[in-house]
């Protein structure tokens, strides 16, 4: 389909699209791999990738793009549990020491065998870089120093008792000391400088448009089905679901949530769909006694903060119908929440349990703390950043106002909405937040401000408890895996029963896909070509 027919609105582009599916659908089983037939692949992505350089910009689109021609110490399965990579082991040999073994016969995409020299390079140079928009040095900070053992032994000293290590390492791609030594993040981008030891090797990237990568054939792990792969930048919803019908690709990722039906009920295409470890929940001000956006009814600010108080919290997120949140707005995207961490993730409680919608009992804890009228508050939101969520705002407010809390709404685009929210400009700002520890989230999202350790990065409501910051730091300092989980576990019962955050919902991942193929859907949200397969 050439530019002309992007031009087209995007409701007549889905209805010429479904109805000629068949024909076009049928015609890209074609490249099915066979045999005798060359394999190719094409994925629409809805992110730009900004770079090819493993260790320059840390954001999900680079990261996924990384994995494919990069492999890490550590890998993460599909739901979100760590496994082995290029180490085959770690171990905590003491508090403060982590040894690494690594595979033997690894092989670079130039021939040249991996080595810890290799891994000690790769995870000093995030360090070396300058000007790096999202440096990958908060990965590598609590190493103090780097022990090559022996040509497969890595032993990695911290200053502390740290047991998320090999969660840090799994986000650090393992380059070719050789080839990077002096390479820059241009000869990355280039090609120049792309040697590693994934399961595909580069052809060509033009930025903004597409990348072109072809199978490694001296990949240590499973060989890709796929001899090469194309991934289409496109990241207009429209434009990418009309890629995907019209067949010029074959999968999508961030499917349209208002086109999931009409796949659903199409026999040329599936969805892959999976519990996402992005949840969804309110950050109230808990910090000041005169709150930006709380009022009378009359509109007269407040001198006090109903947010300090617990009761006023509770009252809130029992005045939030989940279910029904879940149901219309999000059109079944999403499952409620009752942590602010998905199901599966390590430090997950599953002795709390989802709010019961209960807007009697809201009011009367909003009596019992001094508001039995209510009182005002503007609710803040992004309006591009996660699933329809200015509806989300929306229909939040309509579930407060129905409990006396008279909300209102303002919702901005992303990149004005996050700093004015970092900046404490608002009363009540929605967050999304996807880790693959709990421990992380509770010292990102709730833990005590504190800039020079990053404590509290994500603390928009500057929320203050030294039982969870205790409860955390136990868990951090933990290399025993049971004990740190029990840990984050108490962290997060401690924090949730004290409505430190109001949690909503986890959201779905989903991929929609031609008939034929099939793919294993993640929890962290990464699209990885080399986990699609023909049926």
């Amino acid at each position: 389909m050439g530019d002309r027919m992007f031009q087209l609105s995007r409701k007549k582009i889905l209805s010429l699209a479904f109805a000629g599916l068949s024909a076009v659908a049928s015609v890209g089983l074609s490249a099915l791999p066979g045999p005798s037939h060359a394999a190719d692949l094409k994925i629409g992505l809805f992110a730009d990738v900004s770079t090819l350089d493993p260790h320059f910009n840390n954001i999900a689109p680079n990261i996924s793009l990384s994995s494919h021609l990069f492999d890490a110490l550590v890998n993460v399965d599909p739901n979100g549990r760590l496994i082995p990579g290029l180490a085959t082991s770690w171990t905590a040999i003491d508090p403060l020491t982590w040894e690494f073994k690594l595979r033997h016969g690894v092989k670079f995409s130039d021939g040249s065998e991996l080595t810890a020299e290799d891994v000690v390079f790769s995870l000093d140079r995030p360090a070396t870089l300058t000007n790096s928009p999202g440096p990958f040095t908060s990965y590598t900070k609590q190493i103090v120093s780097k022990q090559v053992v022996d040509p497969y032994t890595v032993r990695l000293k911290t200053a502390t008792p740290y047991g998320p290590l090999a969660l840090d390492v799994s986000t650090i791609f393992i380059v070719s000391k050789k080839a990077a030594q002096n390479a820059t993040t241009d000869d990355f981008n280039s090609g120049k400088a792309l040697v590693g030891t994934g399961p595909f090797k580069f052809s060509s990237f033009k930025r903004g448009d597409r990348i072109e990568l072809l199978r490694n054939d001296a990949y240590w792990g499973e060989k890709a089905a796929w001899d090469k792969v194309t991934f289409r930048i496109l990241t207009s919803d429209g434009a990418r679901l009309a890629a995907l019908l019209a067949g010029e690709v074959d999968a999508i990722e961030n499917v349209p949530p208002a086109d999931l039906a009409k796949l659903k009920t199409n026999p040329q295409f599936k969805l892959a769909q999976k519990i996402s470890w992005r949840t969804i929940f309110w950050t109230l001000d808990q910090s000041r006694d005169k709150s930006p956006d709380i009022t009378d009814k009359a509109g007269k600010p407040l001198d006090k903060n109903p947010l300090k108080d617990v009761r006023v919290r509770q009252a809130i997120s029992k005045a939030i119908n989940r279910q029904a949140l879940v149901d219309r707005t999000l059109e079944g995207l999403a499952v409620p929440a009752s942590n602010i961490i998905a199901p599966g993730i390590l430090g997950y409680a599953d002795t709390l349990k989802v709010e019961k919608y209960d807007p009697e009992g809201a009011k009367k804890l909003l009596a019992a703390a001094g508001y039995p009228n209510g009182f005002g508050i503007t609710l803040h939101g992004p309006n591009n950043r996660y699933i329809n969520d200015e509806r989300v705002v929306q229909t939040v407010a309509q579930f407060l106002n129905r409990v006396g809390i008279q909300a209102k709404v303002e919702t901005l685009p992303l990149a004005v909405y996050f700093g004015k929210a970092r900046a404490g400009e608002y009363s009540a700002a929605l967050l999304g937040w996807g880790t693959l520890a709990g421990d992380f989230g509770l010292r990102t999202l709730l833990g005590t401000t504190n800039p020079d350790t990053g404590w509290g990065s994500w603390n928009w409501g500057k929320y203050t408890n030294p039982k969870l910051d205790q409860l955390v730091q136990s868990s951090l300092a933990s290399v025993d895996q049971k004990q740190r989980e029990d840990f984050a576990r108490q962290g997060a019962v401690v924090a949730l029963n004290d409505y430190a955050l109001i949690p909503l919902y986890h959201q779905y991942a989903t991929w929609a896909l031609r008939k034929g193929l099939k793919y294993t859907p993640r929890t962290d949200e990464f699209t990885f070509a080399y986990q699609f397969h023909p049926e």
